[in-house]
């Protein structure tokens, strides 16, 4: 696989060492806390005003709970007006203290509790994300053993064992079995078979020897490699792939809820309200300042928040509830929202439309011996193999009651070739046989005994029986064609397409051609859905506007990089995910236009007549409690189910 470099951190600067923008861990865990924190006094201070305890304590209860869960609330609505910017931050924190001012502490507690909550829930997010970003840097080894040749001569090889920031292109390291490739590099000699599964996504490990590359990261078998390093740390596929997660991730962070897209308009709309529901009678109408300030009170009430905030996060949270029952973890409710705008879906093929795993597909014998025969001897043969294809070949003639050998000895393993042993007296050689490169992948052993070819035996990875089924449906519920984005090449992706339906096929993609092709289809006014499983899909994931992740084989950078996952690895939850969220969408506009029309209803009478203070409460809670009740609807099992 020949990757092409492309603008990265100077050599010097090794990946493991960098400082990613989104690594703010302190004040994210400081969020959550304080957001905690407020909710337990919040319920405190309730708990305590039902139980009819004096009003100084669940008053001062509330007041600690406006403290702790609104200052930074404050401090970001002070940030904002800094940069000539109103926001709802700000709104929220002058609404609960208008609140407590004339008695109602509790529903200003109660706002500055739903804010903080919604953004612990955000920062962890955020942090999970940041965790996997860094965890994905552990791939890479820290140390290499480089060879140097000592002058004389003999030119003798000395082993020096570096950190891999220090390797410079055009160095020699040694990768014994078993270790991770310390570089982008290609072999020099030896021969082995490399674990690339979690850079590349290939289901099997692939046989490298003299001239082929290697990739840092990836997993060495059981041959000793010599290898000459072709890129420097900074610019390996790794630290690209982190890159490219990273810039990804801080561009969709941007994304918000539809509300908060009018937030800026609202804010003003309600600031200059009350400033005028305050002023006007002073100055022209001649009343006195108590009785405008209790006007401008009641209009700040009945026009603040609450119930626009609940219109949309019961529906989403419900959502949420309902899909993680069905075993799909949704992140967060900008995720749930964002669903059901989807109209363009692409699947990763290894590990998402297939199973990730190779099974036998066909066993072919020679003339004069029989498909068990060859089965048998293969299994036996390969009993001490660790390799997948060895547990695919077991595992296969478990099923079909090939009889186990009665001795097997002397086993041997041969890198990047096969195995070898003596079974009931007689020399049994399992190795690769030639497949055609241009053909559907698939991976083919030849079966000998004594030196004579009794047969061979065909595995591929296999397709998950929902397959079809979920694109078919994800097609008729999007607007474009089903894509499918692998790296294998173009006939085992139009095999695979056609067996389930796909209609567009980008094959031969490195994990930057796969985002890069998601970024492009986002630039032309697509809310692309990709749904991956490996390391090689995170960055893609990242650039699309909604993420899944395959929850049972995904590797830990493509679940914390998803916005969903499918825990169980049942492709079939996907559709009826993107119809709750459009179900939800349709709920949060309901409820929005109910409480635009409390809000409407009740600033008319607060500017047109006298609005009784406690009838102002009573319909600003009444739409709270009518949008709140709305939403939950949606944890309902026919919710999921339609």
């Amino acid at each position: 696989m020949t990757v092409t470099s492309s603008p990265a951190a100077p050599a010097s600067e090794h990946p493991r060492v960098r400082t990613p923008s989104l690594f703010t861990t302190g004040a994210r865990l400081a969020e959550v806390r304080w957001a905690a924190a407020a909710l337990v006094l919040f319920l405190a201070g309730w708990a305590a005003q039902l139980l009819g305890a004096p009003a100084w304590v669940w008053w001062t209860l509330y007041l600690a709970c406006y403290a702790t869960g609104g200052w930074d609330s404050a401090l970001s609505g002070l940030r904002a007006l800094r940069e000539r910017t109103l926001d709802v931050d700000l709104l929220m924190i002058v609404a609960a203290v208008a609140a407590a001012s004339i008695g109602q502490v509790f529903d200003g507690a109660l706002l500055i509790v739903i804010f903080a909550t919604s953004g612990a829930l955000e920062a962890v997010v955020t942090q999970r994300t940041a965790d996997s970003v860094s965890a994905l840097l552990d791939l890479a080894p820290e140390r290499a053993v480089r060879l140097n040749t000592a002058p004389g001569a003999r030119q003798e090889e000395q082993e020096e064992v570096v950190e891999t920031s220090e390797l410079r292109v055009g160095d020699t390291i040694l990768v014994r079995p078993g270790e991770r490739v310390g570089a982008d590099g290609t072999v020099v000699h030896g021969l082995s078979e490399v674990d690339q599964q979690a850079v590349t996504g290939e289901s099997v490990p692939v046989p490298r020897g003299a001239g082929e590359e290697v990739l840092s990261g990836t997993v060495n078998g059981t041959g000793a490699l010599r290898v000459r390093v072709d890129r420097p740390a900074a610019e390996s596929v790794i630290a690209r792939i982190v890159t490219l997660v990273e810039e990804a991730s801080a561009t969709k962070a941007r994304t918000q809820l539809f509300i908060e897209k009018i937030e800026q308009r609202y804010s003003v709309l309600v600031v200059v309200g009350t400033l005028l529901v305050l002023g006007v009678p002073l100055l022209f109408l001649g009343h006195d300042f108590e009785a405008a300030l209790l006007r401008a009170i009641v209009f700040m009430i009945v026009a603040s928040p609450c119930a626009v905030v609940l219109s949309t996060m019961p529906p989403l949270l419900a959502s949420i509830a309902n899909a993680g029952r069905h075993g799909v973890l949704v992140k967060s409710a900008t995720v749930m929202e964002q669903i059901g705008r989807t109209d363009l879906v692409a699947f990763d093929k290894t590990g998402t439309l297939t199973r990730g795993e190779p099974e036998v597909a066909e066993v072919v014998p020679e003339p004069g011996h029989t498909a068990h025969e060859v089965l048998t001897a293969a299994a036996a043969a390969e009993r001490d193999s660790e390799h997948p294809l060895a547990r695919a070949i077991r595992a296969h003639a478990d099923r079909h009651g090939a009889a186990p050998a009665a001795s097997v000895e002397d086993f041997e393993s041969l890198p990047g070739i096969g195995v070898s042993a003596t079974v009931d007296g007689a020399r049994v050689r399992v190795e690769r046989a030639p497949v055609d490169p241009e053909g559907p992948a698939s991976t083919r052993v030849q079966v000998s005994v004594d030196g004579r070819v009794r047969g061979r035996i065909s595995l591929t990875d296999t397709l998950r029986p929902e397959a079809a089924r979920t694109v078919e449906e994800m097609d008729a519920l999007t607007s474009q064609p089903v894509h499918l984005l692998t790296g294998d090449n173009a006939a085992t992706a139009d095999q695979v397409a056609r067996a389930v339906g796909v209609g567009r096929v980008h094959a031969g993609l490195l994990p930057q051609d796969k985002a890069a092709l998601v970024k492009e289809r986002e630039e032309a006014g697509s809310q692309v859905l990709l749904v991956g499983d490996g390391v090689n899909d995170a960055p893609a994931m990242a650039a699309a506007t909604t993420g899944v992740a395959m929850g049972r084989r995904g590797s830990d950078l493509a679940l914390d990089t998803a916005d969903a996952i499918v825990v169980r690895d049942d492709l079939t939850t996907l559709p009826r995910l993107v119809a709750l969220s459009r179900r939800a969408r349709r709920f949060v506009i309901a409820n929005l236009c109910v409480a635009g029309t409390f809000i409407v209803v009740l600033v008319t009478w607060d500017l047109v007549a006298t609005l009784p203070l406690a009838l102002a409460v009573a319909g600003h809670e009444g739409s709270t409690v009518i949008v709140a009740l709305n939403g939950i609807r949606l944890l309902r099992e026919r919710a999921w189910t339609r």
